[in-house]
């Protein structure tokens, strides 16, 4: 077995999740068939950021370091044969970015240890890795509480004679949500024209900026949701809901080199009318409660402006006329959020990465289980006053939508996608 036997670090109490300025401890342990001459032990602890050009390349084009501290454990000697430990401690820094790992580059912290041993002999060394979660408070980002609208209004044509206009106006009830919460869309669709619009989509986007060279930006589909059309001369209104997945969160403080951002995009073919709402992603929840989608006195939906339909051009006008009715509610026809089976913990998510670049351009006291979010190994915790979770907590694995070859397999109608989800994680349980 060769005279070193066991080389391992281990830290206290299994933990692998820390807060920045937490203190970091453990022990190295070296289990020796033989007595083996040194001439140091050390153990160093590290953070850092590196940054490629290219997916899923080691070689960095840009990197930052964040702390580095080194101990010696033992100076020069000799170990006999036996079980050896080597205890240390570490003080995190405060400013220290939570852990993140992309296609294109990733944040990681480390304990490496090393046994120099004298000269023409092999130095002995291992590592491991920990996470560093810095919890973004989203109560903490201005205007987190207020509705979150936009509008787009497009022409449909044909053949250059114009037809008419639809305006497209989209809304959620918050800007920010933690991991398990329920997003709640509002979309109003106001078909001035004598033609079908297509069906509407809602994208809720991940936009990750690296910064090498120059900036490369790295967007996915997280989840999507499809509406049906609106008929000629037919206002309509869509709800739907969104169970926000396992995902990192909003920026990284502390680290300049990658940047995350999120959107919901509601979208229709034709006529081409898009409208984009930013969201953020936390760890803990506004306290502001949402509310029901359902208009009223109370409602965030209530401060939209009411969508007052106008007669059509007087070139495309008709001899019978355009008759508006009341709003009808659109339906939903695919949905495309699925969850997939918890994985162990040495898992990591493998996925195709597409890439757009443009050169302009906590817990709770039982502790909840440790999740990697889409796209990075990222830990989160829910909102609470707990410690961090121990290295026996199940890891989950939420869905990679961005390796589907869409459309690979008929997605769960909303129905369904709803039903076996626990209702411990709507808003305000």
């Amino acid at each position: 077995m060769g005279r070193v036997q066991l080389f391992e670090i281990r830290l206290s109490h299994g933990r692998v999740v820390y807060s920045p300025g937490e203190p970091l401890s453990g022990a190295v342990y070296v289990r020796l068939g033989a007595p083996l001459p040194f001439r140091a032990i050390r153990v160093t602890c590290t953070g850092s950021c590196g940054v490629s050009n290219k997916a899923n390349y080691g070689a960095w084009v840009v990197e930052e370091s964040y702390f580095n501290s080194s101990l010696s454990l033992a100076d020069k000697g000799s170990l006999p044969a036996g079980e050896h430990n080597f205890p240390f401690q570490f003080l995190l820094p405060a400013t220290a970015p939570t852990s993140f790992e992309g296609p294109f580059g990733k944040i990681v912290h480390q304990v490496q240890a090393t046994i120099d041993t004298p000269r023409f002999s092999k130095d002995h060394k291992c590592s491991l890795v920990f996470y560093i979660l810095s919890p973004l408070n989203l109560n903490s980002i201005p205007d987190i509480e207020q509705p979150n609208v936009a509008s787009a209004t497009k022409k449909f044509s044909y053949k250059l004679v114009k037809t008419g206009s639809v305006v497209l106006t989209a809304s959620t009830d918050l800007r920010g949500y933690v991991v398990g919460q329920v997003l709640r869309l509002q979309a109003d669709i106001d078909n001035q024209s004598g033609k079908d619009t297509s069906p509407v989509v809602a994208s809720l986007l991940q936009k990750v900026s690296y910064k090498a060279k120059r900036w490369i930006y790295d967007v996915r589909t997280i989840a999507e949701v499809e509406g049906a059309g609106v008929k000629a001369w037919k206002r309509a209104q869509w709800q739907e809901q969104i169970l926000v997945p396992a995902l990192p969160q909003s920026a990284l403080p502390g680290c300049s080199l990658i940047h995350i951002d999120y959107y919901l995009q509601v979208s229709m073919k034709a006529p081409e009318a898009t409208v984009t709402l930013p969201l953020f992603v936390g760890n803990i929840a506004v306290n502001h409660a949402p509310l029901s989608p359902c208009l009223g006195p109370g409602s965030p939906f209530a401060a939209l402006p009411p969508v007052v339909p106008s007669a059509p051009p007087q070139e495309e006008a008709m001899a019978s006329g355009p008759h508006f009715s009341d709003p009808v509610s659109l339906s939903t026809k695919s949905h495309s959020q699925q969850q997939l089976p918890s994985a162990t913990l040495g898992s990591t998510p493998v996925a195709t990465e597409s890439c757009a670049q443009d050169s302009s351009s906590a817990p709770d006291s039982l502790h909840p289980p440790l999740c990697v979010s889409i796209g990075a190994t990222v830990p989160y915790f829910s909102e609470g006053s707990g410690g961090p979770v121990p290295t026996t907590s199940a890891l989950i694995l939420p869905p990679e939508y961005s390796s589907w070859g869409y459309p690979y397999e008929a997605p769960p109608s909303y129905e369904q996608s709803c039903s076996g989800t626990d209702p411990g994680l709507t808003p305000g349980s």
